[in-house]
């Protein structure tokens, strides 16, 4: 690799946790991290949780990530609708990981005349709020959604995520969203902001291909897939565009922080 690596942006799902277990060589990389004093944070493209919440989440599997590490798509929402427009109003469905962040940056939440109608992941998408996102776009709300991911993963099998519930809401009245979590680099630049980092003496870390690589290559980052989560080892060559590595889990990216 180039320049040496200062800095490093992780995936989380994925990468260091699979269905809330801890994977080999996680709570290891993030020690290791903070052993060498590297400038860090955690992604998830997921907007349910507040950075306490996955902090804690984490820490069940020896994972110790600092509540300031972790960066979330709710969280890049929020500061992209502050910088656009300081101050707004939104109509939110999602749960606390993004209504809190919306009001941390002095959103105001309602159902009428809101300047945004942000949508974002949630355990239960209810019928009568959708049906109120669609109306309120049709008066003229500006769309946002948190995420592209058209499913997530849970013990059954897949769950309808925020993408697909989006693409609902696009049928119904014709507004594609604007989405501001992974792929968007916007998402990672927002990330390597919060510890003033430098996207050239950056790596990002992550399982999926279409999300985390493409938008840490777009970001001009280099880039790491392991192979412990979505895109499988035969998948990799389908893609127009290469990490700058493949590996086998993050148990293997340690020696390299080390």
């Amino acid at each position: 690799m180039d320049k040496p690596v200062e800095n490093w942006l992780t995936d989380m799902d994925g990468v260091l946790v699979h269905e809330e277990k801890a994977l080999p060589g996680a709570a290891e990389f993030i020690a290791a991290l903070r052993e060498t004093g590297r400038k860090f944070i955690v992604l998830t493209n997921n907007s349910i949780y507040t950075p306490r919440d996955l902090r804690a989440r984490l820490l069940v599997g020896g994972i110790d990530v600092p509540e300031g590490a972790i960066w979330t798509s709710a969280l890049a929402t929020a500061k992209f609708l502050s910088e656009q427009r300081p101050g707004g109003t939104a109509y939110v469905i999602g749960e606390s990981g993004l209504t809190q962040a919306l009001y941390e940056v002095g959103y105001t939440m309602t159902s009428r005349d809101p300047d945004y109608v942000v949508l974002g992941e949630t355990r239960t998408y209810s019928f009568e709020a959708i049906t109120r996102a669609i109306q309120l776009i049709g008066q003229g709300a500006r769309f946002i959604a948190t995420n592209p991911d058209v499913t997530g993963p849970s013990p059954t099998g897949p769950l309808p995520a925020t993408g697909s519930v989006a693409a609902l809401i696009t049928r119904a009245t014709g507004v594609e969203p604007y989405f501001i979590g992974k792929p968007n680099p916007l998402m990672m630049r927002s990330a390597l902001n919060q510890i003033e980092a430098h996207s050239e003496t950056t790596v990002m870390i992550g399982d999926r291909m279409d999300t985390d690589v493409l938008s840490g290559l777009e970001a001009g980052m280099r880039t790491i897939l392991v192979l412990t989560g979505s895109t499988r080892p035969g998948e990799v060559e389908r893609f127009p565009f290469r990490p700058t590595r493949v590996l086998d889990s993050i148990a293997d990216v340690v020696p390299l922080v080390q």
